[in-house]
């Protein structure tokens, strides 16, 4: 009889990576890396039926689409649609995700900004499924070509290493995974900037957030994986409950620098006192090349999910409204926290339910748990 890989020479089988307490991917609330406050915990004061806007009032622009971007007949490829949305079961867990157009952008007949794409690669139970988003920069022509390329690119980057990665995450080496992870995001970055360059563009007018998450299809393997660079939120929705678990960048430097390690001497060698800084820059050296402008930090996080959780990836679009606005986190923990994931068609209702004040693209990814 052929055994499983999880099948000892007597049949019996071994405990998978993932099913031993390991302290790389703790199955708690609280994970050691990345902790943070719960979300707003509204009561779920709203009916079970759709609305169209939570919060004090009905934000400013129509609730739906109205003027269509301009387009080129010459360069109908570019093209963005106003709502993009799809899903999948695989394993133990159910994927719904949407992109769709801001107000702002709906009324002003602008282009989605945001990007989405969904992939699978491999088969069976090494099958290894990817969600990319990203946001390309404010108020620039291109931003929307932006976005879909660092979709494209890292996309094209975790698929040629789908195999490694889903090795990875099934043995649970978060080492291994966060710097290949990381390489590959960085090259992906780094393509965006060349493409810039080719393009006569400041490389911050071409650019664009990436958030992107990794989800095993075996369906023992619950181990979810967040990565990327760049604004949004990420967040579970467990026992009725938001935590807002998104990475935080820099925490291995606390406090402020100190004499010796950041900060200049408070005199010279010779018992003169420095002056303070006026604030004004130093013209670059014709034997240096320029500094680049500082770039937003890696993001990391894979942690164990839960039977009934729900993991929300989403851009900033949505995040900043379940920040700020305790009746959309109220009545989406109502609509999500039920025994089976929405249909495409709930989850489109759900997802573009309205705050006055936040009219930016949305684009969400949700992993409902079995």
């Amino acid at each position: 009889m052929q055994r499983t890989p999880g099948e000892d020479t007597a049949g019996a089988r071994k405990p998978w990576p993932w099913d031993v307490a390991d302290p790389e991917f703790p199955d708690t609330g609280d994970d050691a890396w990345a902790a943070r406050p719960p979300a707003t915990r509204g009561e779920p004061a709203v009916p079970d039926s759709a609305v169209e806007y939570v919060g004090s009032g009905p934000p400013t622009y129509d609730p739906e689409p109205t003027a269509l971007p301009a387009a080129d007949p010459d360069g109908l490829d570019d093209l963005v649609a106003d709502t993009v949305l799809d899903g999948a079961r695989y394993g133990t867990c159910t994927l719904r995700a949407v992109s769709q157009r801001g107000d702002s952008a709906r009324y002003r007949g602008e282009p989605r900004r945001d990007a989405l794409l969904t992939a699978r690669f491999g088969s069976g139970d090494q099958a290894l499924l990817l969600v990319a988003t990203a946001t390309g920069a404010r108020a620039t022509p291109g931003a929307h070509r932006a976005a879909a390329e660092v979709c494209e690119w890292i996309a094209r980057a975790v698929g040629r290493s789908h195999q490694r990665l889903t090795e990875d995450i099934q043995a649970a080496r978060r080492g291994d995974l966060k710097s290949g992870l990381h390489r590959l995001t960085d090259r992906s970055l780094g393509r965006l900037r060349a493409s810039a360059a080719e393009q006569g563009v400041p490389a911050d007018e071409h650019a664009a957030s990436l958030r992107c998450l990794l989800v095993p299809a075996h369906p023992q393997c619950r181990t979810r994986v967040f990565f990327g660079v760049g604004d949004g939120g990420l967040f579970r929705l467990r026992d009725g409950e938001w935590q807002d678990i998104e990475p935080q960048a820099g925490t291995d430097t606390v406090g402020e620098p100190v004499v010796g390690y950041g900060s200049p001497p408070a005199e010279t060698p010779e018992g003169d006192r420095l002056t303070m800084d006026l604030g004004i820059p130093t013209p670059p050296s014709p034997y240096e090349p320029a500094p680049e402008p500082p770039r937003a930090p890696f993001l990391f996080r894979a942690s164990v999910a839960r039977p009934g959780d729900a993991l929300v990836m989403c851009s900033g679009g949505l995040a900043d409204p379940l920040r700020g606005e305790p009746a959309l986190c109220a009545y989406l923990a109502r609509r999500w926290s039920g025994p089976t994931p929405p249909g495409l068609a709930a989850f489109l209702a759900d997802s573009q339910v309205r705050v006055k004040g936040y009219a930016d693209d949305r684009t969400a990814a949700v992993v409902w748990e079995a």
